[in-house]
């Protein structure tokens, strides 16, 4: 799941928030702990780019040493956020910051590793948030951006239970991680020439750059 500008309305965080804490509650700790290994990132200053109720960047810093700064353009979906943080006793370790992946209100060379899980499908401008992204990375930082459930598995779970709550799902999750979606992020990234290396597999579909020191 995956959260950008105005998609959600108050009502609408709240279902995703829940959502978040029952159907995809077993997916974030997985994915959390590929990251950590793929990356070799545990220490340093994360942001978690359209971190909804921040899922993921709470099993981040669970799995790691990771500061993690949650970031999103949904004021709902941050203050829900802020909630979950105080819920998971990580006040110290995670913030929250209002703002859009366009434009990213962050120093550049400030951030170790981005990571992203579904919020890509829905921004306007690949490049120029591509460009921003890598922009704010310092050197040697990583990024693990996309979408997946961490192992077939969760995803044939996931998948059962969100048919059953939403018989469109199926075809919206699809879309997303479908071959057309994922050659065009591939072209994207390939076209501004920036390093990076596509992760492809049970895990999911996932961007991993690396700037360089």
């Amino acid at each position: 799941m995956g959260y950008t500008p105005g998609r959600f309305d108050r009502d609408g965080s709240k279902n995703m928030n829940r959502i978040a804490k029952t159907v995809f509650a077993p997916v974030y700790p997985v994915i959390a702990e590929q990251i950590v290994e793929r990356c070799k990132i545990s220490r340093g200053r994360c942001l978690d780019i359209g971190s909804g109720p921040g899922s993921l960047g709470i099993a981040l810093a669970r799995a790691s040493d990771l500061t993690v700064t949650l970031f999103d353009s949904s004021s709902e979906m941050l203050a829900l956020a802020e909630g979950n943080i105080r819920e998971a006793g990580l006040s110290g370790r995670l913030s929250v910051l209002p703002g859009d992946v366009h434009d990213i209100p962050l120093p550049a060379g400030s951030v170790d590793i981005a990571v992203s899980r579904g919020s890509i499908f829905f921004w306007e401008d690949l490049a120029r948030a591509f460009s921003e992204i890598h922009r704010v990375l310092a050197p040697g930082g990583k990024t693990y951006i996309g979408g997946g459930f961490g192992t077939a598995e969760l995803r044939d779970a996931v998948l059962a239970a969100m048919t059953k709550e939403n018989p469109d799902w199926k075809n919206f999750r699809d879309k997303n991680l479908g071959p057309e979606n994922r050659e065009r992020v591939v072209g994207v990234i390939e076209g501004l020439g920036l390093p990076h290396r596509i992760v492809n597999d049970d895990s999911g579909f996932w961007v991993m750059m690396e700037k360089g020191r």
